[in-house]
């Protein structure tokens, strides 16, 4: 058993650090108040490996997307994966929503191919999202499946390619758009595609203008804004594209910000000496708003489970020094199949609400004065300090406060659902 912290000691660490953050002006409950306005978009694929739901899929490999591992307790369709997800959300505090790829969908043993998908085969998803309380994003699923040839979707230069993927792309928009009419939360559509080149390639002109072409096809019906927000998502590289990426950074932040669309920064997307946090206050001096993907790459864009670490720290420090969580839209990326995939979704969940939370806990304001009046050595003191600061008593607090086990106690939880669910199947 993991031990469980008592009600009076989590009170009394509380308000210790309440009267701690007050000297420098900054009032928790205030802070704790916008915690529960902010959402938070989960991931379906955590659940099940990305496998998906849809008849025809028969694992992953050759387009650049892996789980490693095979811990017990794989769900085996989509009332056991919803049960987990379930299960996940009740130990994390705040306010969630759910993101779904397309081949989550649900056809009743009939193959429905990604080009005639409808909003009915999402219909159990949206009925229990609606029981949740939830909102749903929607991202199409341009990989597993037979029409990617040779590692191309959207930029292939087989014109039947990319006619499936553009349809393909079209239908996720309006099954997004009912699923917020549905649930009266605007949904969030991401596109990104694996289409990339393992060796030098002899044209890189010709993939980009297909792709250009094709996203111009696919947002060319204008939808209700207060229904869905397009955003399209960059990669550096990936498995099998190692040489050439068609979705570079600089070819979607090119598009978003002609286009007037959403940019999606994935924190695993980049190279691991860049800063995906320096990014932000760049794009959003240009683009409206940003999808994040919040992940954790080793090295390569491996998608560990998220982390409170220096990275996920700063990507938020940026946003609330910048006052722009009002434009920024928070989702999870991130599939590990070598530990309890439950468990996974609230370490990676509850990590990125604790980067949230202590940057919401800083005296920017403080700060941001020291600096314009010349005085580096105060911030570069302050910012030092701020790090033993004791936001994890605030933590634990704000999960006391939402009804959620504070500490590492929630694994006792998973545990037994481990014990008496996942164990039979």
């Amino acid at each position: 058993m993991v031990p469980s912290f008592s009600e009076k000691q989590i009170q009394t660490s509380y308000e210790i650090a309440r009267e701690m953050y007050a000297l420098y002006g900054v009032d928790t409950e205030n802070v704790l108040q916008k915690m529960e306005n902010i959402p938070i978009s989960m991931h379906c694929w955590q659940g099940d490996d990305v496998r998906g739901l849809e008849m025809q899929a028969s694992g992953l490999g050759g387009d650049g997307i892996q789980a490693t591992g095979n811990y017990p307790g794989l769900p085996r369709n989509g009332d056991e994966l919803r049960q987990d997800i379930h299960q996940a959300m009740s130990l994390i505090p705040g306010k969630l929503r759910l993101n779904l790829h397309a081949f989550y969908c649900e056809t009743d043993g009939q193959s429905v191919d990604r080009n005639a998908l409808q909003t009915r085969h999402f219909s159990r998803w949206i009925e229990w999202a609606k029981k949740e309380q939830i909102g749903l994003d929607f991202n199409g699923t341009f990989f597993s499946h037979p029409k990617v040839k040779n590692g191309l979707t959207l930029s292939s230069p087989d014109p039947v390619i990319r006619a499936f993927w553009i349809e393909h792309g079209k239908i996720v928009r309006h099954i997004a758009a009912d699923m917020a009419r549905e649930l009266g939360s605007r949904s969030i559509v991401d596109l990104w595609i694996p289409d990339g080149i393992k060796d030098l390639p002899a044209d890189r002109w010709l993939y980009r203008e297909h792709l250009k072409n094709s996203l111009n096809e696919i947002f060319k019906e204008k939808i209700d804004p207060q229904l869905m927000l397009d955003a399209v998502e960059a990669k550096l590289f990936g498995i099998g594209s190692e040489a050439y990426v068609v979705g570079s950074h600089e070819f979607y932040l090119a598009y978003a910000a002609q286009n007037k669309i959403a940019l999606c920064l994935d924190a695993g997307h980049f190279h691991p000496t860049e800063q995906v946090s320096d990014k932000i206050s760049s794009v959003l001096t240009f683009i409206d708003e940003i999808l994040l993907h919040v992940t954790r790459g080793i090295r390569w864009d491996s998608d560990h489970v998220v982390n409170f670490d220096d990275q996920t720290r700063d990507l938020f420090l940026e946003i609330v020094r910048g006052d722009a969580l009002n434009r920024v839209n928070i989702a999870l990326d991130f599939f590990d199949a070598s530990i309890n995939r439950i468990a996974a979704w609230v370490i990676g969940t509850r990590s990125t609400q604790k980067a949230l939370l202590y940057a919401l806990l800083e005296p920017t304001h403080l700060l941001q004065q020291y600096e314009l009046d010349g005085d580096f050595t105060a911030r570069l003191a302050l910012m030092e300090d701020l790090k033993t600061m004791p936001f994890g008593a605030v933590y634990d607090y704000y999960c006391l406060k939402t009804g959620k086990i504070p500490g590492n106690a929630w694994m006792n939880e998973i545990r037994q659902y481990e014990s008496v669910v996942l164990s039979q199947r």
